[in-house]
């Protein structure tokens, strides 16, 4: 019997702690950056910055937007949200690969290597902010 009742109870406690993933704000998780070697001499687009994403309401396109900031240089960008082929609106999990402009280069000397780092996070139709996230891997700049 009393094993019984720890066991029922046991239960109850654990299924208890399983929180919902899916929330009215976004919530997003850093994962990789698509290089972190960026020589803007050969290339005009920056690094892809990818992270997971979940909402409950999948409110996320035209009118959401990605946040970033340099952390290096204290830049703010904002981007559209990428189109995301194939994706649910309810109870929306997806990867997305937002790419960052470095800057930071003028007036540098030449052949430095700026490190730098991002923090980002989103908001969606309804203005529901996302939890913030910082890259985890650094961005290396060569600087011509």
């Amino acid at each position: 019997m009393r094993a019984t009742i720890l066991v029922l109870v046991l239960g109850i406690i654990f299924s208890a702690c399983n929180k919902d993933k899916y929330t009215s704000a976004p919530q997003i998780t850093y994962k990789s950056l698509t290089t972190n070697v960026f020589d803007n001499s050969t290339s005009s687009q920056g690094p892809g910055v990818v992270f997971s994403l979940t909402d409950a309401e999948g409110d996320l396109g035209d009118t959401a937007i990605v946040h970033i900031k340099n952390l290096r240089t204290g830049d703010t960008l904002e981007r559209s949200f990428p189109a995301l082929t194939g994706a649910t609106k309810k109870n929306l999990k997806a990867d997305v690969t937002v790419y960052v402009s470095l800057g930071g280069c003028n007036g540098g000397l030449p052949g430095r290597i700026d490190t730098m780092y991002y923090e980002i996070y989103v908001t969606d139709f309804a203005k529901n902010r996302s939890n913030t996230i910082v890259t985890g891997d650094p961005v290396y700049q060569q600087c011509p």
